[in-house]
């Protein structure tokens, strides 16, 4: 909608926005920056991972080379439980198969009537 003088209005939101960038002088866009702030957290390291890591990091930060080899740990968690599930749902497939042989024979038999 438009204003009488033809400038467009502005929602509740967006005058809300402007109101608090005017009274905080803000000038940079905002955005939500929850996903990519880093957590400090500490935790311990047996010595020979923290040997491997040393030795493994080239010149990357400690931190970067264990964040990326839990992440590779995580993955590989991730696609060992999806093999489990897997194996756990084609298990069962030799009965169902059985039972569909039962049933194509059936159906050949009904369509031998008909």
């Amino acid at each position: 909608m438009c204003r009488a003088d033809g400038v467009p209005e502005r929602s509740y939101g967006e005058r809300e926005a402007r109101r608090l960038d005017a009274l905080t002088r803000i000038i940079y866009p905002m955005k939500d920056t929850r996903m990519t702030m880093r957590l400090a957290k500490s935790f311990t390291i047996e010595p020979d991972i923290n040997e491997y890591v040393d030795e493994t990091k080239g010149d990357r930060s400690a931190s970067d080379r264990v964040n990326e080899l839990l992440r590779r740990a995580m993955l590989q968690e991730q696609y060992d439980r999806l093999e489990t599930e897997a194996a756990a749902f084609f298990r069962d497939t030799k009965a169902d198969r059985d039972e569909a042989r039962a049933f194509q024979k059936a159906s050949l038999r009904s369509f031998g009537r008909d």
